[in-house]
């Protein structure tokens, strides 16, 4: 969230990025909100400083006046807190604003290529789908998962449920020896987690609603891992706090109507690593660790000999929260295109003013944190990329050496 204080100084730069954005917010109305809430907030307090300087007088005049101030305080203080709610509604609504780098653009057609690694596999025979490969092979039950879990729902089985989980365990591993706190994150969290990192108001109509009054399933670790600290206040000497986040993940997929129907690449229930950064509020810094959220994903492509693009993603195209946001793409031969598979973000404070994680300087000065998140893997979309780019010519997929200890096995074949 922004603060009313910045929108006020950056009118013109919020009103800008928000249409940027793809949004709408009444910026205007916003301000003239605040305005009257500032002369609400004047009056109690002059109307306050009266009824002291009453208290003081014992003469039996005053306290016509002073139940005249009591109903007067009542009526004010009902006006202000309903001004302080419908302003809080309206600034839930307005998004960030984004870096000057960040290209405008209205959709992913305005985003940059800024860097590739590797080069498409030229194949000497017809490579095959990742649901034709997984079809011969017994790899994966698309008409059972179906059957049992409805649309968009599948069995991963036999080398593939092997391989699913040793990729996860190769990155969850790889990332807690840098450093970073390895946490099993949990699925089900409540609204205010989804508010304060922004999923909410925009995301809603993705997310699954449980029976329970306060309870959602989340399609990212980040959303509870962002949220660990809320209403809490940390050390500066402590941060960055980085974390590597393992969590189930799930997403209604609603506004994809029409879109990757078939296979892996769009479904409603997967696995995630997910690098959470929380840091102090400083951009410099902050792009920092932005490189190395970038580093930690490109070298785990790079392991597994995956060719990627990265994108520097369009005001468009980078959701709400974002001030910066790369994109990872890795190949995909059937589509013979990339697809997304990671998503590396700056959120500045707007994430923390929501959940109310602040830190104390070295100084005793008291600043909201910065925020930011990459995915470090996530599955079985990366599955796609494996079995169609290892693809061999008699049918059986080649395992990338660096996952080989984790599953036990070099190929997967008839």
């Amino acid at each position: 969230m922004l603060s009313i204080d910045f929108i006020r100084k950056n009118k013109e730069k919020v009103i800008e990025s928000t249409k940027n954005k793809n949004r709408e917010a009444d910026i205007d109305k916003l301000l003239l909100l605040d305005d009257e809430r500032r002369g609400y907030i004047q009056q109690i307090q002059k109307l306050r400083e009266e009824r002291n300087e009453l208290a003081k007088k014992r003469d039996d005049s005053v306290k016509t006046r002073g139940k005249e101030i009591k109903e007067e305080l009542k009526e004010a203080e009902t006006k202000l807190a309903d001004l302080e709610i419908a302003l809080q509604n309206m600034l839930a609504y307005v998004p960030n604003v984004p870096l000057d780098e960040v290209p405008v653009g209205k959709d992913e057609s305005a985003n940059v290529e800024i860097k590739t690694w590797g080069k498409p596999k030229m194949f000497s025979f017809t490579p095959k789908s990742h649901i034709d490969i997984a079809k011969d092979l017994d790899l994966i039950d698309f008409e059972r998962g179906s059957k049992v879990s409805g649309f968009r729902g599948y069995f991963l089985k036999n080398q593939l449920a092997v391989l699913h989980m040793g990729l996860l365990m190769y990155v969850f591993q790889k990332l807690s020896q840098k450093g970073y706190t390895p946490v099993v994150a949990p699925s089900i969290v409540k609204g205010f987690s989804m508010f304060g990192t922004a999923q909410f108001p925009w995301g809603e109509p993705e997310v699954y609603k449980l029976n329970d009054d306060d309870a959602y399933l989340s399609g990212t670790a980040e959303v509870p891992v962002t949220s660990y600290y809320a209403n809490e206040t940390l050390n500066e000497k402590d941060l960055p706090k980085k974390f590597v986040a393992f969590s189930p993940c799930f997403r209604r997929e609603a506004g994809s109507y029409g879109k990757d129907t078939k296979g892996l690449y769009r479904v409603h229930e997967f696995w995630k690593i997910e690098q959470v950064l929380i840091g102090k509020n400083d951009m410099d810094a902050a792009r920092e660790l932005h490189k190395e959220l970038q580093a930690n994903s490109e070298e785990i492509l790079e392991e597994l000999g995956l060719p990627y693009r990265v994108l520097l993603m369009c005001t468009g195209d980078m959701g709400e929260p974002q001030v910066l946001k790369y994109d990872t793409e890795t190949w995909m031969p059937e589509r013979n295109a990339y697809g997304e598979t990671m998503s590396n973000s700056i959120m500045g404070d707007y994430q923390a003013r929501r959940l109310g994680i602040k830190y104390k300087t070295a100084e005793g000065k008291t600043e909201y944190c910065y925020t930011l998140n990459n995915t470090a893997v996530a599955s079985p979309r990366i599955l796609i990329a494996l079995l169609e780019n290892f693809q061999q010519e008699d049918g059986s997929v080649e395992i990338p050496h660096v996952l080989r200890p984790f599953v036990g096995f070099s190929s997967i074949a008839k």
